[in-house]
């Protein structure tokens, strides 16, 4: 593979979340430099060479008009899905180019606000469209919601008349606010998926009650110790779960194991606990486990965050280090979760000061890997060009270890 590829290119991701709020699929952002064109192909057979069966299908949504451009001339039958801007589609070339992409078969999304649908014509190029709500359909969906739920509890006699809901079936739509919108969209018409996720909204509706670990993942944990796997494997299933893993750490630090020393690695927790402990533990958290399904990709996004915040810090350290970088990207959301500032929930536990200094106060070693970890997630292509500036990081080593990440990724296909 050509070296200047990747290291000609800005990339972020948006996780995209099914129906059964599971990772249905990666939007990875493109943007190149304005005066270096890009090979295509290169990226393309890039995303091929390290992409498996198990892999997210992948939407690619180029950032300026002559990356789009090329991709449509360039791509090969078979590439993953290109997102095409509809207020593009008023520059003639890309109007022509889309056409005949279409016609060579490949896959294209329509992206833009529900109220401002392409013209049938043109429309009929689009295998699918990421949607918008303006504020106006976003709250006569709601409406139609409420409508729905009504008629569902009211006698037949009495029920409110329907409302149609502007939400196309089997779409997807991206920024949604609420939960109550993805709820619409996912549950009632289907969407496709949805990128991003309301977590402000989702975490306030939880608000009256503690987040609680997720039950999939301490029943997982427990089947894990029955099969007598290796510690590496209860690490890796512990690290799923942001607050499962801060629960476990709080624990093996309190006086009710009367340990000497601090506990400062779920890998040293293990150790120190012994299995039966562990167990008996597990078994006092199910009961109380969180089956909430909108929780879900929450602590899958810190999952990712943590991931990319492993893998962008420089190659060759040791791993007890890289699984203590690791739980500074598992723990930064933590605050969010437990409704208190993370400063306070992160001095409950003898963690490294490195961790404490990267995710509350933003300095030390760990933090160009967490703060670039961040912008990657929130799409922001400026802010990414200018921490690698900022931190030395070289751009394709940031762009291969996010598509490294985002490539072993699973989704399960139903």
């Amino acid at each position: 593979m050509v070296q200047s590829v990747l290291g000609s290119l800005v990339l972020a991701y948006r996780p995209l979340w099914g129906r059964a709020r599971t990772l249905a699929g990666i939007e990875l952002s493109v943007q190149s430099d304005a005066l270096a064109p890009v090979d295509t192909l290169h990226l393309l057979r890039t995303l091929v060479e390290l992409w498996s069966a198990s892999s997210p299908p992948v939407l690619l949504a180029p950032q300026n008009r002559q990356l789009l451009c090329d991709m449509l001339e360039h791509a090969p039958r078979g590439t993953p899905w290109i997102a095409v801007p509809g207020a593009w589609l008023e520059d003639s070339t890309i109007h022509a180019r889309v056409q005949a992409a279409h016609q060579r078969g490949l896959r294209l999304v329509w992206r833009g606000e529900l109220s401002q649908l392409p013209e049938p014509d043109i429309a009929a190029c689009f295998d699918n469209s990421l949607l918008s709500l303006a504020p106006e359909d976003a709250a006569a969906a709601l409406q139609a919601q409420q409508t729905e739920a009504a008629r569902a509890t009211t006698p037949k006699p009495k029920e409110p008349a329907l409302i149609a809901s502007p939400v196309i079936d089997g779409q997807m739509y991206e920024n949604l606010p609420s939960r109550a919108l993805v709820a619409h969209c996912l549950d009632t018409h289907n969407a496709l998926a949805i990128a991003g996720w309301p977590v402000e909204d989702v975490l306030y509706q939880l608000r009256h009650q503690p987040i609680q670990p997720s039950h999939t993942v301490i029943f997982r944990l427990m089947k894990a110790i029955d099969a007598d796997e290796s510690l590496e494997h209860f690490e890796n299933i512990l690290s799923e779960d942001p607050i499962l893993a801060y629960r476990f750490m709080v624990y093996t630090n309190s006086a009710a194991l009367g340990l000497r020393t601090g506990i400062d690695s779920l890998r040293r927790g293990f150790v120190m606990m012994g299995y039966g402990s562990l167990k008996r533990w597990l078994s006092d958290q199910l009961p109380h486990a969180s089956t909430e399904p909108d929780l879900e990709p929450v602590r899958a996004a810190a999952v990712i965050r943590a991931q990319l915040t492993d893998h962008l810090l420089e190659a060759g350290i040791q791993n007890e280090l890289r699984r203590e970088v690791y739980l500074c990207g598992l723990f930064f959301g933590l605050g969010d979760l437990l409704g208190e500032p993370l400063g306070n929930a992160l001095h409950r536990v003898p963690l490294s000061e490195r961790i404490y200094d990267a995710a509350v106060l933003r300095t030390g070693p760990y933090a160009p890997p967490l703060d670039m970890a961040l912008a990657l997630e929130s799409g922001d292509c400026a802010a990414i060009q200018e921490l690698c500036e900022t931190y030395e990081m070289d751009r394709e080593e940031v762009n291969r270890a996010l598509l490294r990440v985002l490539s072993s990724l699973e989704v399960v296909r139903r």
